[in-house]
């Protein structure tokens, strides 16, 4: 009786100390620094507060500087490579800049011709007729919109374009001029002066000829 109850005895002192040294606290690891002594922690974005986050962000002009900026707008440029090289000559003069696209209506040219014929037959009869007369230059249009109109000519000048129709008319017949148009993309630059304009603002771009500099109402971008 008295070996086992020395066998148990021992028993629960091993038990107990196999528990001791698996759960007993660790002293902590050493750690090395983040940094060298007397530099800074680096601190990522993600984890600053959002009012730092707001002032990283350009805070806009307010409307009393807006009412004190010199604000042009300068073109129109015919492609986007064009008003990229104005900008690049401009932006030292400017506080801001940039580039805008708008939409104009173009004049391509002008048509002069005899408006439809109800048939076929008819459009060569009138056909046949200018021939007689010695019209040449013409053509029947078989096909689309304009099917069965007699077309004289287009003209990229409108002065040329009212002569042949004066011609084709004094001959008895009819013809219209129609000036035909597109809608084409044009560029602007938009800017704050940084100071005073200078005299010779608009030549320092070179080939931008037909560009011309315009006061405009100051906004911010």
């Amino acid at each position: 009786m008295f070996v086992r109850a020395l066998f148990m005895l021992l028993l629960a002192l091993n038990i107990g100390g196999a528990c001791w040294l698996a759960f007993a606290n660790r002293p902590p690891a050493d750690v090395a620094p983040a940094t060298d002594p007397g530099v800074p922690r680096l601190e990522l974005l993600a984890e600053r507060d959002g009012d730092d986050h707001a002032e990283l962000a350009s805070a806009p002009e307010s409307p009393a500087d807006l009412a004190n900026d010199q604000c042009r707008r300068f073109g129109p440029f015919p492609t986007q490579a064009d008003a990229r090289a104005a900008m690049t000559a401009l932006t030292p003069l400017t506080k801001r800049i940039r580039v805008r696209e708008e939409h104009a209506t173009q004049t391509r040219g002008y048509w002069v011709y005899l408006p439809a014929m109800p048939t076929r037959e008819q459009a060569l009869a009138t056909a046949r007729a200018l021939a007689a007369k010695s019209v040449h230059d013409y053509y029947v249009v078989t096909a689309g919109d304009q099917q069965n109109t007699i077309s004289l000519g287009l003209f990229r000048d409108q002065g040329n374009a009212e002569r042949r129709r004066a011609e084709i008319a004094a001959l008895g017949f009819s013809p219209k001029v129609n000036t035909r148009t597109e809608d084409l993309p044009v560029y602007w630059l938009d800017f704050a002066l940084a100071g005073a304009e200078p005299p010779d603002l608009a030549s320092r771009v070179a080939g931008a000829h037909e560009a011309h500099l315009e006061a405009t109402r100051c906004q911010a971008y």
